[in-house]
């Protein structure tokens, strides 16, 4: 049953009038706070990983893992978080992994082991991988569709835009007064949400139809999981020896494991047919270079601001700020150019956008960037083109679709992003690593920037190349007709 099915005592009224009540005005709220902590999150806490790594005595492939355990563990189990919704309950699931989130935090913040901080980083990023595809399908089954759903998408995704800045901003506070602030500080906020949400959030029953894929849920996220290992401890142990190719070995033993398992499965978490549409293959790979590109770069910006440059965590963070304001202002209007002018161009333009901030990045830093000339420059454009790019690539992944499979593909280009992401990561501490530390010259940083500007650029080639085929296709077919 949908919840805006009539049933008294456990669902709203269906949303027919424009004119939104007070309770469905404060489901909508809990929901957006909701993405909103997730946006809050994974820039509060880049902004702190310098003084956590002080604190802890963790070395930069280690603080890396505080990024990516949470990522890893969002990116791998979302698919199982959004099946597990459909299957026991929305509202449940919802509930739970919210308050599953909040007891993560706020352990994160009283551990004084790297280990143990990395093991809740994991657990909560599991957390937001249900909570945030069980959210999102409250939110499509209490807003009809058309410009009542299109209405709140709007003003949700405005939030988890508004989280990541705001996060820059509280991470630098925060983190002033002491880094475990950055873990504490959405407790408060996750239980205030738990709490109006059993209040509001009406009951819905379960689909009773379908199944799970453990199997494919624990072989994706375990081979993801040693492959970020691997390279992450490569540059220490050497890339030839036997404990890092046996690493490698597992963790491709693992991934090849998950698709036989989804070819065989009754119930597969990805069912790869759906790969065979170009435009849905493009926009996860896109969507890889995007999220990939931007959370290296930020990892890298952080510790050369902090640690090479001496800078406190919120000259920092308002340093980086530029980037989350862009984001926010133009992520709404990005469904409109998307409307008028097809996701194809506006993914070119967020491409070209994105690989001319880091390419100018390179030709302007030199050994000691000036904020004016070389960073304020690259982040407007690495804003634009983030701000533009996520919706237009959303958009693309799920064209051409069928209804039954929307969920399919719109949690799939977000599991790329999250894991891709991680990965480029993984690579970019590999690369840093072998580098090694030169305080204030960013030199030493130069060939993780190479590699972030490689991977933007392969994104632009992956979406230009099919358009200018498209665009000197079109003349013949008209001559022909």
């Amino acid at each position: 049953m949908s919840l805006t099915e009539s049933r008294p005592g456990t669902s709203l009224p269906p949303v027919a009038d424009p004119r939104w009540t007070a309770r469905l005005w404060s489901v909508l709220a809990v929901l957006c706070l909701v993405l909103f902590l997730d946006g809050l999150d994974v820039s509060m806490v880049g902004i702190a990983l310098p003084s956590i790594g002080h604190d802890l005595g963790l070395a930069t492939g280690s603080l890396q893992w505080i990024i990516n355990g949470y990522v890893l563990g969002y990116g791998g189990l979302m698919l199982l978080g959004g099946r597990t919704a459909d299957l026991l309950g929305r509202r449940r699931v919802f509930l739970i992994a919210l308050g599953v989130f909040a007891a993560a935090s706020l352990l994160g913040g009283l551990v004084d082991d790297g280990t143990l901080l990395i093991a809740t980083r994991f657990v909560k990023g599991v957390a937001a991988a249900f909570t945030a595809p069980a959210g999102l399908s409250i939110l499509t089954t209490t807003f009809p569709e058309g410009p009542q759903r299109n209405r709140a998408l709007s003003v949700f995704s405005l939030f988890g835009a508004l989280g990541y800045s705001s996060g820059l901003i509280l991470g630098g506070l925060l983190t002033g007064i002491g880094w475990r602030w950055t873990f504490f500080m959405p407790v408060p906020l996750a239980l205030l949400a738990l709490a109006v949400g059993l209040t509001l959030i009406p009951r819905d029953r379960r689909a009773g139809t379908g199944g799970q894929d453990p199997a494919g849920a624990v072989t994706l996220t375990a081979g993801m999981l040693l492959a970020v290992y691997a390279v992450v401890t490569a540059p220490d142990r050497g890339w030839a020896s036997l404990t890092t190719l046996a690493t490698f070995g597992a963790a491709v033993a693992l991934l090849l494991a998950f698709v036989m398992i989804e070819r065989r499965v009754r119930h597969p978490l990805v069912r790869f047919g759906i790969l065979r549409q170009a435009t849905t293959v493009r926009a996860n790979l896109s969507m890889v270079a995007l999220m990939g590109s931007y959370l290296s770069f930020q990892f890298m910006m952080t510790l050369f601001l902090q640690d090479g440059r001496g800078w406190s965590p919120l000259r920092m963070a308002f340093a980086l700020l530029p980037v989350g304001l862009i984001v926010a202002i133009g992520s709404p209007l990005a469904g409109r150019l998307v409307n008028r002018f097809g996701t194809a161009p506006l993914i070119v333009t967020a491409m070209v956008s994105m690989t001319l901030g880091y390419v100018w990045f390179l030709i302007s830093a030199g050994s000691s960037p000036d904020y004016l000339l070389s960073m304020f420059p690259s982040l407007v454009l690495l804003g634009g083109g983030f701000a533009f790019g996520y919706g237009a690539i959303m958009a693309q992944a799920t064209e051409g679709i069928d209804d039954s499979e929307q969920g399919l593909a719109s949690g799939l280009v977000q599991t790329s992003g999250q894991v891709g992401g991680a990965l480029v990561l993984a690579v970019l501490t590999a690369v840093l690593a072998q580098a090694g530390d030169s305080g204030a010259d960013f030199t030493v940083y130069r060939p993780g920037l190479n590699l972030v500007t490689g991977v933007a650029t392969i994104g632009l080639l992956l979406n230009v190349v099919p358009l200018l085929r498209l665009r000197r296709a079109e003349p013949v077919e008209s001559g022909r007709s």
